[in-house]
């Protein structure tokens, strides 16, 4: 389905946005390998997630949706033998944290994915797990691929990449691992595993390495709990960058998990000049929430620096519509990960930034936005996707503030990350439409 998005008048109103896919993956799986029955309110029901639910119960486990956004998971205390491939879409978080896991059973899970998926690198995680004692039938370390799980060793892995995937997977490895394991990491990635390996009661701490802290997790069950999921903060971004760049709006968005290591696009805002604050703290769950209000601003440009990009790299495609937008130049650095995202997102935000008339180029690691202020953005093109959501709601986003109507050529996707966008940005006052 093609979306066009036209110039909106200001926004108000009230968002909140769908549960944080990086809690609701992770909820799931330790849910499964928990011993007893955890409940999960407020779980994303998108593509993405619903594929890991269907993941856990080919290994054992049941999960089944029950009324008013809840969800109950039944664990064995471990996976067993699947009966099938393992399909886990479009969705690298499903598939790396996945393989994590079950490297730690004696079994053997074939995975596979979409053709996004099957081109995103492996190795990241198969390397680690491999040190470990896992073995792995697969072709160029890439899906589909077969892992081979038992009889695993801990280790003390010094990870290339600052990356919460390769962490997770290798802690949730480490839970049936022989030993202590211990992920060391360039700069500390979002840490939702290693709060909910405390919740869920699992023999886990942390250690001093090298004057930095670092997780270490020993071999121990798993106790079943209940686990509340907030609006996810990357969800978030959509909303609030819009009532920011579009002139008298305000917009509240609600309950929105304000992780310190997830927090970096909203730091980088307010050194662009954002007016956004967070009100009614809360910490229902070990993770902590807050409203964001947003009004419309004059930003300026900013260079975040690049140890911030862990904390924002699911950001960067929108973080960079808003600098379209500041008066100024927005370099954004330390961000190599996106070209093995969904797409090459580094790529692709240039060359629709460009066709938008937008002043934008390429750094290997990044790229720099030349923006000159509110209503500079020209639009009127239609922006190809690679069916990577997040690309699609950022031009959308994009097309409600430019002069002329943006379109995006493929947006079923938006489903993966955040079911009803559409819907909640034009309870805000959004002009988007499909279109032909």
């Amino acid at each position: 389905m093609r979306l066009k998005a036209r110039s909106a008048g200001p926004l108000s109103g009230r968002a909140r946005p769908p549960g944080d896919k990086s809690i609701s993956h992770r909820a799931l799986i330790m849910g499964a390998l928990a011993h007893g029955v955890s409940e999960i309110e407020g779980l994303l029901e998108a593509a993405d997630v619903l594929n890991t639910a269907e993941a856990v119960r080919l290994l054992g486990a049941e999960a089944e949706k029950l009324d008013n956004g809840r969800w109950r998971v039944r664990g064995a205390g471990g996976f067993r033998q699947p009966s099938e491939t393992i399909d886990c879409g479009n969705s690298g978080t499903a598939a790396r944290l996945l393989i994590g896991a079950v490297s730690g059973y004696k079994l053997s899970a074939r995975f596979d994915g979409d053709q996004s998926l099957r081109k995103r690198p492996m190795n990241r995680v198969v390397a680690p797990l491999s040190q470990m004692g896992a073995r792995f039938d697969s072709t160029e370390n890439r899906l589909p691929l077969i892992v081979h799980g038992g009889a695993l060793k801990g280790i003390t892995y010094r990870s290339p990449v600052s990356s919460a995937q390769v962490k997770s997977a290798v802690l949730l490895a480490g839970l049936k691992a022989e030993g202590e394991t211990i992920l060391i990491e360039p700069e500390r990635s979002r840490d939702h595993t290693e709060r909910m390996l405390k919740v869920f009661g699992a023999n886990f701490d942390m250690v001093e390495i090298d004057g930095a802290e670092h997780p270490r997790v020993r071999p121990g069950p798993l106790t079943a709990t209940n686990i509340y999921v907030p609006a996810d903060p990357s969800s978030a971004a959509f909303p609030i960058a819009a009532a920011l760049i579009l002139g008298k709006s305000e917009v509240r968005v609600e309950d929105v998990l304000v992780n310190p290591l997830r927090l970096g696009f909203y730091e980088t805002l307010l050194e662009m000049g954002a007016d956004l604050t967070y009100v009614e703290r809360s910490d229902p769950i070990g993770e902590p929430v807050a409203e964001l209000i947003a009004r419309g601003s004059k930003l300026r440009g900013a260079n975040p620096p690049a140890k911030r990009a862990p904390a924002m790299i699911d950001e960067f495609p929108i973080l960079a519509v808003v600098a379209a937008f500041a008066q100024g130049e927005t370099r954004i650095v330390g961000a190599a990960e996106l070209r093995v995202k969904e797409s090459d997102r580094i790529t692709m935000m240039v060359e629709g930034l460009k066709a938008c008339g937008v002043d934008a180029e390429e750094l290997p690691d990044g790229l720099v936005v030349r923006g000159h202020g509110p209503k500079s953005v020209r639009g009127g093109a239609q922006i190809r996707t690679l069916g990577d959501h997040r690309i699609a709601m950022s031009f959308l986003v994009l097309g409600m503030a430019s002069k002329e109507p943006v379109i995006v050529d493929d947006a079923d996707m938006i489903a993966t990350s955040f079911p009803g966008f559409v819907e909640c940005m034009s309870a805000l006052g959004a002009d988007i439409q499909p279109t032909r």
